[in-house]
């Protein structure tokens, strides 16, 4: 006997397809549209038609869509335009609060690093960075199939929370990596193209291009405070002493977190004083979420909902 397939409401159907009409509309007009967000529409409509399992899945991944969605819409008003950016002054902050003495003078963390690297270090780094995103998502999922719903959505609504703390930084204080002062000094040169740093010795190492390919979609070069790649593990890593997970799994988002750290500041991505803020943005994201947010009723309830329906 087949099993009848149950369609959504048209209410729910609406709101999903305004939202999609909406998005793609505004994407086209202030961004500039590109082949996968057709491919995605289509993508996230099919499957809240297909089928109830299918359908809590979309709407489980929507803190993640968001996420991306509002880093796309960044490019409708750089941050460059908003406020001046800052060159000189974080990297004179870098050097007086973590220069390293040598015989050439004092130098930032970076440019010791541009000096002082090897291989195995490169090999490393390159790995963890490609961990950033990738392994937050992939524990948000499994939590999800693993039927703990709840945590999961605390931790996907946490990581929405904390980039949008994170891309409030970008526009308060627009600052450069340290990259761009090595490439091009202490003067703001609006539209820079994205680079990949110190990250390219490992696409030599392996033959393929992936930091490369990354890093030159990036049209806003001047967002490293506070780094989000210093974010994320940190989330996944609380949010892995929350759920049911084998400690060997919590130790290895341990690493994760302390590689992704160290290699922000050895690929010259980033500043010690970015990576800092960039876990406090964590850290001030998870606690504004559970202990304020969650206090409050109304959206408790909401997310006693939300869970509801995607359970």
């Amino acid at each position: 006997m087949n099993k009848i397939i149950q369609l959504p409401s048209r209410k729910e159907s609406v709101i999903l397809f305004v939202c999609l009409a909406v998005w793609l509309v505004v994407t086209a007009a202030f961004v500039g549209f590109r082949p996968e967000h057709p491919v995605l529409a289509l993508l996230i409509g099919g499957m809240f038609l297909a089928n109830n399992g299918t359908r809590k899945l979309v709407m489980a991944l929507m803190p993640f869509a968001l996420f991306a969605i509002s880093y796309d819409w960044m490019n409708m008003v750089p941050n460059y335009m908003v406020n001046p950016v800052d060159v000189k002054g974080l990297y004179d902050a870098e050097k007086d609060l973590f220069g390293i003495a040598t015989a050439a003078g004092v130098l930032t963390p970076n440019e010791y690093f541009a000096i002082h690297n090897c291989p195995f270090m490169d090999f490393m780094a390159g790995v963890f960075y490609l961990c950033w995103v990738p392994v937050p998502i992939i524990f948000g999922i499994g939590l999800y199939f693993a039927h703990q719903r709840k945590v999961y959505l605390h931790f996907a609504m946490v990581f929405l929370f904390v980039n949008l703390i994170g891309f409030a930084g970008y526009y308060i204080h627009p600052a450069a990596p340290p990259w761009y002062v090595m490439n091009y000094g202490f003067e703001p040169i609006l539209g820079t193209p994205g680079n990949v740093a110190g990250l390219g010795r490992f696409d030599e190492m392996v033959g393929v291009g992936i930091f490369d390919f990354l890093y030159s979609r990036n049209s806003n070069v001047f967002a490293a405070v506070p780094s989000l790649h210093s974010a994320y593990m940190v989330i996944a890593f609380w949010y892995s002493l929350k759920a049911k997970c084998p400690n060997w799994l919590r130790a290895v988002f341990a690493v994760i977190v302390l590689g992704i750290w160290f290699t922000a500041v050895y690929s010259y991505h980033h500043y010690l004083i970015d990576v800092i803020l960039g876990a406090s943005c964590a850290v001030l994201g998870i606690f504004l979420f559970e202990k304020c947010l969650m206090k409050w009723n109304k959206f408790s309830k909401f997310v006693d909902r939300y869970t509801e329906y995607v359970s």
